[in-house]
Parts: C-alpha cells; sequence; structure tokens
C-alpha cells in the first residue's frame, strides 16, 4: 500500500485510516492530547513525504512509530530548551499554556505521580523502547525496526527501564512492602 502511494498518492489515505488511532494514542500518552494532534499530522506528512525512502521488505507499524518516536524527541528537545531559557532569563511568556500541558502529562487518571517521576528520570533511549513496548504495543522485533536498533539493543533497554520503574517505586507498586513500625 504504502509502495503503491508512490504513483497513487490517494493511496496513503489507507494507510493513515489504519494507523493514525495507534499513532495518536502513543503520542497522547506521552505528551497529552491536543498536542499529540499535531503531532500525529506531523507524523503523517513526514511518512509521506519520505515513503519514497520507505523500504518495502520493513513492515509500515514499526516506520511509523519511529517517525513518531523521533518526532517526540525533537519536541521534548524543544521543550527542555524553553525551560532553560526560562531558567537563565526568569522569564516565561506562556506559562498558563506550559502548565496546562504538564498537568495533561501528569494525569493521575493515566499514572501516578509517581510513575511519571520515574519515566521523567529515565534516559530517553530507556523511556522510548519502554513506553513503545508498553503503550504502543509493540514486539522486540517492532520497536527494533522503529528505532534503528539491534534486538538485544531493546532487551537491555527494556530490562533496564523495568529496573528503574521498580526501584523508584518499590513502595507504590506493593502495598505490603511498607515497614512496621515496633514499639
Amino acid at each position: 500500500m504504502l509502495v503503491a502511494s508512490l504513483t497513487r498518492p490517494d493511496e496513503f489515505a489507507l494507510i493513515f485510516d489504519r494507523h493514525a488511532a495507534a499513532i495518536r494514542t502513543y503520542c497522547a500518552r506521552r505528551v497529552g492530547a491536543s498536542t499529540a494532534e499535531d503531532l500525529v499530522a506531523e507524523v503523517f506528512l513526514t511518512a509521506f513525504e519520505q515513503r519514497g525512502r520507505f523500504d518495502p521488505a520493513r513492515a509500515v507499524v514499526p516506520w511509523l512509530f519511529g517517525i513518531a518516536t523521533n518526532l517526540l524527541r525533537r519536541f521534548h528537545r524543544q521543550e527542555q530548551r524553553g525551560f532553560r531559557a526560562i531558567a537563565r532569563t526568569g522569564r516565561d511568556p506562556v506559562m498558563e499554556g506550559m502548565a496546562e500541558r504538564i498537568a495533561e502529562r501528569v494525569d493521575a487518571g493515566r499514572f501516578s505521580r509517581e510513575l511519571a517521576a520515574a519515566l521523567a528520570a529515565m534516559p530517553g533511549t530507556e523511556r522510548d523502547v519502554l513506553l513503545l513496548f508498553a503503550w504502543a504495543d509493540l514486539g522486540y522485533a517492532e520497536i527494533a525496526d522503529a528505532l534503528s536498533i539491534p534486538v538485544g539493543t531493546v532487551r537491555s533497554r527494556l530490562s533496564r527501564g523495568r529496573a528503574r520503574l521498580r526501584s523508584a517505586l518499590p513502595a507504590q507498586s506493593d502495598p505490603h512492602s511498607e515497614k512496621k513500625e515496633t514499639t
């Protein structure tokens, strides 16, 4: 279908129809619903523009998630630059809008504050693998394809990411792990 869209661009609409919801869900969990819509549009625009370079031996879904992950990284880099600028100048011209996005990203209905903090503290390479596995429901080979890394690297990053989460959340994840006071 993607290859067919090279000569018949309208075929690309079928790819969008089949995969946009999954890409939107993944992006929304990473950056909130309002920002996700813009990112989904950018994912499919990028995919359409780069479809001539797509390797037909690859699967389309990991390729799309790879584009999404790269755009999310760029979004987070821009966000970090903005925070650094605020730290340098002490001024934030769009604080209210930023506060809303932060609140969306740390929405307690989706995950606890502790989990959000653990994910934020995790190296981006581990976080990307963990979230592609957990939220995009990709398998190891698909994640490897999406991120252009070996499957062994996916396994190690996923293992390290899980270990970081376990160590960051021991009390919250196991209600019986609290120490009892003795008198």
